[in-house]
Parts: C-alpha cells; sequence; structure tokens
C-alpha cells in the first residue's frame, strides 16, 4: 500500500473507510427494511387473495344463478306459452284487448290512467287491505301466526297507522301521478305502448326480467344514497320510524325518496324498452304488491320470503337491495347470513311457521 501513488492511496482508504461503515450499519438496518417490504408485500398480497376469493365465489354463484335460471326460465316460457295457447282459448286475451280499446274509442291518456294507475293502485289497496284486517284485529290467526318479529304490532298502533296511510295517499296522488305525465310521452314516442296488437307471452316474460335488474341496480344505490347520514336524518329517516314494518308502509317515504327510490326504479325499465301499456300495468302491480309482502311482517306460505327486508328495518345497515345480489357482490349482508333470519329466508311450502321450525336463539338475558 506504502509503494502506491498518493492518489490512488488516498482512493484505497476512503473505500477502505466505506467499507467498514456499510459492515457496520447494514447488519442494523438492512432486515428491517426488509421486514417491512416484506409485511407490506403480504398484507397486499393477502388482500388481493381475499378480493380475488370473493369475486371467483361471486363468479360461481352467478353463472350457476343464471344457468339454473336460464333453464327454468326455458322449461317455464315453453310450458306457460303452451298453456296460454291451449289452455285459454288462444285469442282470448287479444280480443279482450281490443274490445277494452274500442270502448275507450282509442283515448291514450284514459287507457294509460287506467293502466298505469288504477289497476296497480287497486292491487295494492286489495293486498293491503286484507293485511290491514290482520294487523289491527289480530285475525284471522292462519295469517298472524306467520308474523316475523313476535310480539310487534300486536296489534298495530292505530294512531301511527293513519298516519302511515295518509303518507302513502299524498304519495300515490300528489307523487306518483304527476310522474306518469311525462312517462306517458315518453311511451307516446316509442309508438308502441297502445299497439293494438297485444305483446307475445315469451316477450312480456323477457321485459319482466330486464324490469327486476333495471330495478335491483336503481333502488340498491339510491337506497344506500339515502342511507348517507346527511340524507338520513332529513330524507330515510322517516321510512325508518317502522322497524317492524307493515305492508302498507312500503311506500310510506320522504317525498323526495318516493321519487328517486320507490318510483324511478319501477318506472324505468318500461321507458327503456317501449313496453305495451298491459305490460306496464301487470309491471306496476307486481312491483307493488311485491314491495308490500317485503314489509309486510309476515312470512306466509307460498308467498316470497320478506325476511331479508325485514331484517333491514330492524338492523338499518344490512340487506339494502330487492334480489340481494349487489348486497352479496358488496358484502352488504354479511351480518344477515349470520343469523337464523337467512336460514328463514326461503319461499314456505308447508304450514307451520318458520319462526317455530328454526327458531331465534334465546337471548342473553333470557
Amino acid at each position: 500500500m506504502k509503494n502506491l501513488p498518493a492518489e490512488m492511496y488516498s482512493t484505497s482508504l476512503i473505500y477502505s473507510s466505506f467499507l467498514k461503515r456499510c459492515k457496520k450499519s447494514t447488519p442494523k438496518r438492512l432486515p428491517s427494511i426488509i421486514k417491512m417490504e416484506t409485511d407490506s408485500g403480504y398484507s397486499s398480497t393477502a388482500e388481493l387473495q381475499k378480493q380475488g376469493k370473493k369475486l371467483s365465489h361471486a363468479l360461481r354463484i352467478s353463472a350457476y344463478v343464471f344457468s339454473t335460471g336460464l333453464l327454468m326460465f326455458t322449461a317455464l316460457v315453453n310450458s306457460a306459452s303452451w298453456f296460454m295457447q291451449n289452455i285459454t282459448l288462444g285469442n282470448f286475451w287479444q280480443t279482450t284487448w281490443l274490445e277494452f280499446y274500442d270502448h275507450m274509442e282509442g283515448d291514450e291518456w284514459t287507457i294509460f290512467l287506467i293502466g298505469a294507475a288504477l289497476v296497480p293502485a287497486l292491487a295494492f289497496w286489495g293486498f293491503n287491505g286484507i293485511l290491514l284486517v290482520a294487523d289491527i284485529t289480530g285475525k284471522p290467526t292462519f295469517i298472524t301466526r306467520y308474523r316475523i318479529q313476535l310480539g310487534k304490532n300486536d296489534p298495530v298502533d292505530t294512531k301511527k297507522l293513519w298516519k302511515a296511510i295518509y303518507i302513502v295517499l299524498g304519495n300515490q296522488f300528489f307523487i306518483s301521478f304527476p310522474m306518469l305525465v311525462p312517462m306517458f310521452y315518453i311511451m307516446k314516442w316509442w309508438d308502441s305502448t297502445f299497439s293494438k296488437e297485444l305483446p307475445t307471452f315469451q316477450w312480456f316474460l323477457v321485459e319482466l326480467s330486464i324490469f327486476t335488474v333495471v330495478e335491483e341496480i336503481l333502488f340498491y344505490y339510491s337506497h344506500r344514497l339515502v342511507h348517507h347520514p346527511v340524507l338520513y336524518k332529513h330524507i330515510h329517516k322517516k321510512h325508518h320510524e317502522w322497524t317492524a314494518p307493515i305492508g302498507v308502509v312500503s311506500i310510506y317515504a320522504h317525498p323526495i325518496e318516493h321519487i328517486i327510490s320507490n318510483t324511478l326504479p319501477v318506472m324505468t325499465g318500461p321507458m327503456i324498452m317501449g313496453s305495451h301499456i298491459v305490460s306496464i300495468s301487470a309491471w306496476f302491480s307486481i312491483a307493488l304488491v311485491t314491495t308490500s309482502i317485503s314489509h309486510c311482517g309476515y312470512h306466509l306460505p307460498l308467498l316470497p320470503s320478506p325476511e331479508f327486508h325485514d331484517f333491514h328495518h330492524l338492523k338499518f345497515n344490512q340487506c339494502y337491495g330487492v334480489l340481494g345480489v349487489l348486497d352479496f357482490l358488496h358484502g352488504t349482508d354479511k351480518m344477515f347470513r349470520q343469523t337464523k333470519a337467512f336460514e328463514r329466508h326461503k319461499i314456505l311450502l308447508g304450514l307451520t311457521p318458520l319462526s317455530e321450525s328454526i327458531p331465534d336463539p334465546p337471548k342473553k338475558d333470557e
């Protein structure tokens, strides 16, 4: 080293000093850096794997539901088409429609009001009229024994009930009815809503499927929107005054909520499809009756299960949708899936109430 030139000797000393410092500092700092990177990578990787498994599970379920639904839909269409053609005397509905159209002298506005307003309203109040008898009197027992939230609304608070009925009637007359005016002109633009030829039964089933999907998407996200703390306090809280709902409160809501969550999701499908007034009338009636079932508080035999939405009224932050598909994808049904209510969430095919065959676990203080 001493025989080296001065410049090279100086450089050698600097390099040796640098190596000594690296040996001293690296063992202390490097493991911690490696550990931090490893931990960070592990966390993000685990999260990605978790999300991937969830997505894969959702896709498998969706594929199963879709394929099963497609087979059932095909069988239903073929069977129903045969039934409609052979059992109902072929052109019965077409003839009836033409007679009604001629009786109305082709007055499209009157026909639209009858189909889109009067018929669905009769379906809503006819179904809920039966339930209100059970809610108020506690009879007949063949209805009340199927109550979901035992001990609630038994009987219903009549003062609270009348308040709900006034709000519901107000929403129907002053919100739903005026909204039919722009819808009427949109449907006239399609030039098929008042056709003298009815759509085939197969096409009606296709439309019904599309209406249901559109409603699920619009209702889920608009419903979650009104659950935002700012909007909930001023808008959606009214609907949640009923933690144990009854059928008629399905459209007991603030006017803004009634527009964006109750009415638009149901109206949008027919406006997109340019549907016939008969299809619109049937869809509106089905939508009002099914939402009444979801709120009715009774898990009755052979009817769709109301457990899903009843649980939403009980817990507030679960089960926002109609079908439950988007709730599953967004994880807003996790708590529901861990309860007995989820086990009861099926069509009751027997006469024994599911609250008896699948009872809730006893409370801790009992």
